[in-house]
């Protein structure tokens, strides 16, 4: 950062001065940058960073020149205060990211020299690959790829004579040449430059996940993911795809509770796994998206953990580090079996725990059901239900709950969505004396016809209960199911639409084909791209009889690809059949089209000597040759090679000069 550190000693005097052309491209980069990080600033550092970067601009423009000391100074003062109280800290992730952007933005209050340019512009570069730290997605990668073409873009105008004699829809087809030459290159260096098995560097990462799953649930707390309608996994099968009814994928189960919400209880993390029978098994191959968690949701139930993570007591699994990228795993899940048929005691006691004083019309309601039905437990569980189906009501906005949740929601409310009807029905099955737990994770999902996969976004985030029977183990009920059957037929957009399909919107066929193919694009970038790790990279090499190549190995293939691509390039360069250089090319094509016009270029003759001699031949042409000369000696004497812009605007103007006939 210290190579972009606003400066307070005054410029040496004789350097060149910037451009107008040549400052805008800096603010134009700039800009881009603060741009592509706008998505994890704050509001209020974006909105004040851009108001600097365009005054800044705006005064160029009207001749103005450095800001002054103590302006710099104060504001550099206060963007470090307003990073640290907005982090509580200057390093990581997100403060150090804001703290670069800002540090950037006020550079420009200093930029007059095409050495700040330079300066500026390779900071640039580096804050706009750190914005890759929180998005590697296609779009982001795109955008930031995108932003190297005008900080390219200001490299090239400092080593141009006159910049503004550019027209603005030239001024980035050189740059787009440029990095479109630099993809082969590119391609082969990300296959076969030797990957590390784990990254470089660590950062401090947001201690929230990004899944919206949580390990505890509050009635309420759901409601920003059930609106999130970006990707959470994606699952391929290797027969044909469950019924949406048996696409639930299990996160966490939550065996506390302390009146306000529910948490995992730490017996099921130390106990080994628990018994279970199984029946019915589907295999299937799972991507999911990064979460900066270790929870792996798993379809219905696992029977094993893959590589990497554990299988718990409840069969929910761990990964054994934060999934900061993605992760594919291939899995087996069983959707008819029987869990946990005989309960310990702990196991037991903490499935029927309720804190004391909560929910006494609850309680009474659900004694009186364990009176009425006695030890039929399942039959309890269906009047549960019959209640939910008969008299509550699903939605995504509902009243708010007062103190004691369960009894308000129960008896007075009466709305909510799955979190709401998850816990209330765990509760009054505790309170009936049947243990009962709340299971989180995804559940549903859209079927990619395009791609032949399922997409589980982050609005199928659900909630729902599982309940311990006499000789079947822990069985799963949906409440959810009874208020609203669509929600688990149909999936989340169903539910939230309020009718039996998704909303006009998406049933468009045209939209619809067009949301799969782009979500195939987007699988492919993260397998192909994302994914592509160090143990993908040692199977390269694969076909040529290398089962698994090591670090020489790859850096042997490495060296001699790039050894072949710059022998191409140089092969390219060296058999063009050009005689001298562009300049030379656009001064003999001068030549010719003054020769037509009776003036011929004399044997040992100069060109300051031969340009003067045609401005007197051509008098009407004397400021369009005049102007020639010194364009042509300054490019040709004042640089050991000519700048490529420069060249062309030579050539522009040797084919716009209009040279008639001399008349004797």
């Amino acid at each position: 950062m210290t190579g972009v550190r606003p400066s307070l000693r005054r410029r040496p005097i004789g350097e060149p001065v910037l451009h107008a052309r040549s400052f805008d491209l800096l603010c134009l980069t700039m800009g881009f940058v603060l741009l592509v990080h706008a998505a994890h600033l704050p509001w209020w550092l974006t909105t004040a960073l851009g108001v600097i970067l365009i005054a800044r601009w705006q005064q160029r423009r009207r001749g103005g020149r450095n800001a002054p000391f103590w302006i710099k100074l104060p504001l550099i003062g206060l963007l470090l205060a307003a990073v640290i109280l907005q982090n509580g800290t200057l390093f990581g992730r997100e403060p150090g990211s804001a703290f670069a952007v800002g540090l950037l933005v006020l550079k420009l209050l200093e930029s007059e020299q095409r050495r700040d340019a330079r300066v500026g512009i390779a900071f640039a570069c580096f804050a706009l690959m750190s914005a890759l730290l929180f998005d590697q997605g296609l779009v982001a990668s795109l955008f930031v790829s995108l932003g190297l073409v005008p900080a390219l873009a200001t490299l090239r105008s400092l080593e141009e004579v006159e910049p503004q004699a550019t027209p603005w829809s030239r001024e980035f087809t050189p740059v787009l040449l440029v990095l479109l030459a630099a993809v082969p290159l590119s391609l082969f260096a990300f296959l076969f430059v030797p990957r590390l098995s784990t990254p470089l560097w660590g950062t401090p990462q947001n201690s929230q996940a990004v899944t919206g799953l949580s390990n505890r649930l509050a009635p309420g707390g759901m409601l920003d993911l059930m609106t999130d309608d970006t990707p959470a996994l994606r699952v391929s099968f290797d027969g044909p795809p469950p019924p949406n009814t048996a696409r639930y994928f299990r996160a966490y189960t939550m065996q506390l509770f302390d009146g306000d919400g529910w948490s995992p209880g730490s017996r099921s993390t130390r106990r080994p796994p628990s018994e279970a029978e199984y029946g019915k098994r589907i295999a299937y191959q799972a991507s999911l998206e990064p979460t900066h968690d270790r929870v792996v949701p798993m379809l219905d139930l696992a029977t094993m953990a893959p590589p990497d993570t554990v299988l718990r007591a409840d069969h929910t699994v761990l990964a054994n580090r934060r999934i900061d990228e993605v992760l594919s795993f291939s899995a087996l899940a069983a959707t008819s079996y029987r869990f946990e048929p005989s309960l310990d005691d702990g196991v037991r006691r903490d499935n029927l725990q309720l804190p004391m004083g909560s929910g006494p019309k609850a309680r009474a309601l659900a004694a009186s059901w364990a009176q009425r039905y006695g030890a039929d437990h399942a039959a309890i569980a269906r009047a549960a239900l019959a209640m939910f189906h008969a008299d509550f009501s699903y939605t995504l906005a509902p009243a708010p709950l007062g103190r004691d949740r369960i009894d308000d929601f129960l008896f007075q409310t009466r709305e909510g969505y799955c979190e709401h009807y998850a816990s209330t029905f765990t509760f009054l099955m505790r309170a009936a004396g049947i243990p009962a737990r709340v299971v989180t994770g995804y559940q549903g999902g859209y079927w990619n016809t395009t791609g032949s996969y399922l997409l589980v976004r982050r609005s199928d985030a659900h909630a729902w209960s599982e309940v311990w029977l006499e000789g079947r183990g822990w069985v799963r009920f949906d409440p959810t199911a009874s208020v609203r059957p669509e929600r688990v037929q149909l999936g989340a957009a169903a539910a939230a639409a309020g009718h039996g399909g998704e909303d006009g919107w998406f049933d468009m066929p045209w939209l619809r084909n067009l949301r799969d193919r782009w979500d195939v694009v987007n699988q492919w970038w993260n397998r192909g791209v994302i994914g592509f790790d160090a143990l993908r990279q040692q199977g390269l090499l694969q076909p040529f009889g290398i089962a698994h190549a090591e670090v020489t190995d790859l850096a042997l293939v490495f060296a001699v690809g790039c050894a072949l691509l710059v022998a191409a390039a140089l092969g390219w360069a060296l058999f063009q059949r050009r005689e001298g250089d562009a300049l030379d090319a656009c001064m003999r094509r001068l030549q010719r089209k003054l020769a037509k016009a009776g003036v011929s270029r004399r044997a040992g003759e100069g060109p300051k000597h031969f340009f003067a001699r045609a401005a007197r031949a051509l008098p009407a042409q004397r400021n369009a040759l005049e102007r020639l000369s010194e364009l042509y000696l300054r490019l040709r004497y004042g640089y050991d090679e000519p700048p490529p812009e420069s060249v062309s605007e030579f050539g522009r103007a040797v084919k716009e000069l209009k040279a008639r006939r001399v008349v004797k």
